[in-house]
């Protein structure tokens, strides 16, 4: 019992750890970015920055014995950074080359796209409550998201891109924690270099192409300065929590998650930078917040429904056993007698 009392505190702990850094480093970003704030428009390169920073204190990390280093094939590391880097990048440009409407409608099929890699690769089911509260969630977060939807050929492929390798990398995140029995920690201390030099080489490229400007030329002002810091800050416990919440629960777990942080989000906008809040709006938060206390339900009622395994025999079979059980007892039975009754008539 107080096994299960601190294994929930430890989840709630990554849950809450997750929702307030992601929040924080989306209004961080916010102000770093928007032309209102510094106008730092190299996403990429900040997301490279947030993987150095991410490196860096797993290396002081493993050098201070805080954590342990566990074996993890080198091609295994650079084939789950190449997708993570793929995640990254189709997803900045999805957002540069199609509308909002559409970007949010591709990363709400981050869902059901998970679902049946999952379901492909893992041959894992769903109950049927848990696919009808996804269901809600992915209405209500539509809902309060969705405006216009314009869509072209390239950016349709690259959020087709950006969906396949962001559903593959988060289900990766808990394989590879199971397969090598690693820790959430030691396995982005291990992929974070990598991800780091490779968007640090091509982040650059990458911004020019969506924003027509040079890293170079930029002006980093004090404040400016301060921001990125505090984004890849940020990013340290979001990749951290990240690779936690995968690890204890699972990849739709944490899509039904992302959409709390859109919510925490849009409630933020709100009140910090007087973002429009229409009644279509609370109305979608109202519906997809309903989701998720259903889809936490549905995951704690088939976490408790009884399963029979491979070794557990049904009642019918108990009857069957039971029965040849008495038959043999008997056989035996009439075989003492008959020797009983033969020393009788000897």
């Amino acid at each position: 019992m107080e096994s299960e009392k601190k294994s929930a505190v430890s989840d709630m702990g990554a849950w809450a750890m997750n929702v307030v850094s992601s929040v924080g480093i989306i209004m961080a970003n916010k102000q770093l970015m928007s032309a209102n704030g510094y106008s730092f428009t190299f996403a990429t390169t900040l997301t490279g920055f947030h993987f150095a920073v991410t490196a860096l204190v797993g290396m002081v990390s493993n050098a201070t014995g805080f954590s342990s280093s566990k074996h993890v094939p080198l091609w295994e590391l650079v084939w789950f950074s190449v997708v993570a880097n793929m995640s990254i990048t189709g997803m900045n440009l999805s957002l540069m080359l199609n509308s909002v409407g559409f970007y949010q409608i591709s990363k709400l099929s981050m869902i059901p796209v998970v679902c049946l890699m999952e379901w492909v690769l893992h041959n894992k089911r769903y109950s049927r409550e848990v696919k009808m509260s996804v269901v809600v969630v992915v209405i209500g977060v539509g809902v309060c998201t969705v405006t216009d939807v314009k869509v072209n050929a390239k950016g349709f492929i690259c959020a087709c891109v950006a969906v396949l390798s962001t559903s593959l990398q988060q289900i990766s995140i808990g394989s590879l924690q199971k397969k090598y029995s690693i820790g959430s920690f030691e396995l982005l201390s291990k992929t974070a270099p990598i991800q780091a030099c490779s968007l640090l080489v091509l982040g650059p490229f990458c911004d020019y192409y969506l924003s027509g400007n040079l890293l170079l030329d930029y002006n980093y002002s004090s404040g400016a300065i301060f921001f990125i810091l505090l984004s890849c800050s940020l990013a340290v416990f979001c990749n951290v929590s990240q690779y936690l919440c995968i690890g204890r629960f699972s990849a739709v777990s944490f899509q039904v998650l992302g959409h709390m942080k859109t919510v925490c989000v849009l409630t933020l906008g709100w009140l910090l930078f007087d973002s429009a809040l229409t009644f279509k709006n609370i109305s979608g938060m109202l519906v997809a917040i309903a989701g998720m206390v259903i889809y936490s339900w549905a995951v704690e009622v088939e976490k408790q429904s009884p399963k029979l395994s491979p070794n557990t025999k049904s009642p019918h079979a108990s009857k069957n056993s039971l029965t040849e059980e008495e038959l043999r007892l008997l056989k035996e039975e009439m075989e003492k007698t008959d020797v009983e009754v033969g020393q009788s008539k000897t």
